[in-house]
């Protein structure tokens, strides 16, 4: 049981931490990017390498890159955090666009279908770790040339898997959902509360 009820976020990304307050968790953030020699993760599938596995390693290696930050910057030894959204569309995996192109072309492809989020959650403190994974099906409506510009003006596809953010106006494309709205957002608050628990926090 742990005696101090903080975590470490092993991610820069705003809604994480809007989510994590939503259920009053308390953490702090590291700043992996900002560690000398970036002890960051290299996020890039391997061969082969299924969405869902690929969410999952993705998460375990952020995880474990914080806890070497904790270790390097000799930090109260908090559980560290981390997790990893992918898109799967047809088996292929739509990761962060690049740029503004691949944006517009990741939007065409989702535009009227169906596709998978998996988002995989990791928690790591000491020698231990704990994994869940969250899969959830989204369905866009059909969204013409128009459509797709008018969204990428907004610049919400920027550093978003698939190049949308359900959060904001892409919410006016999803005709269906079926499973966790909060993991399609970033962080599946009921895998993410049960590993918290099994460290000894409350949720």
């Amino acid at each position: 049981m742990l005696v101090d009820k903080r975590i470490y976020l092993a991610s820069q990304s705003p809604r994480r931490r809007e989510l994590l307050k939503q259920i009053g968790i308390a953490f702090d953030v590291l700043p992996l990017r900002a560690v000398p020699g970036r002890m960051d993760v290299v996020e890039v599938p391997e061969a082969g390498e299924a969405a869902p596995d690929f969410a999952q390693r993705m998460a375990t290696e952020k995880a474990a890159c914080g806890w070497r930050a904790v270790d390097a910057r000799h930090l109260l030894r908090f559980p560290v955090l981390g997790a990893d959204t992918v898109v799967e569309l047809d088996g292929a995996i739509l990761g962060k666009p690049a740029d503004r192109t691949e944006a517009e072309s990741m939007l065409a492809r989702l535009s009227g279908s169906e596709h998978r989020v998996h988002t995989a959650v990791a928690m790591q403190h000491e020698a231990r770790v704990e994994l869940r994974l969250s899969t959830s099906s989204v369905r866009f409506s059909a969204l013409d040339a128009e459509a797709i510009a008018r969204y990428l003006e907004t610049g919400e596809y920027l550093g978003k898997a698939g190049a949308y953010g359900i959060q904001g106006r892409a919410g006016a494309y999803v005709e269906h959902i079926e499973g966790s709205y909060s993991g399609i957002m970033g962080l599946p608050l009921y895998d993410t509360a049960v590993l918290l628990r099994s460290f000894g926090l409350v949720v």
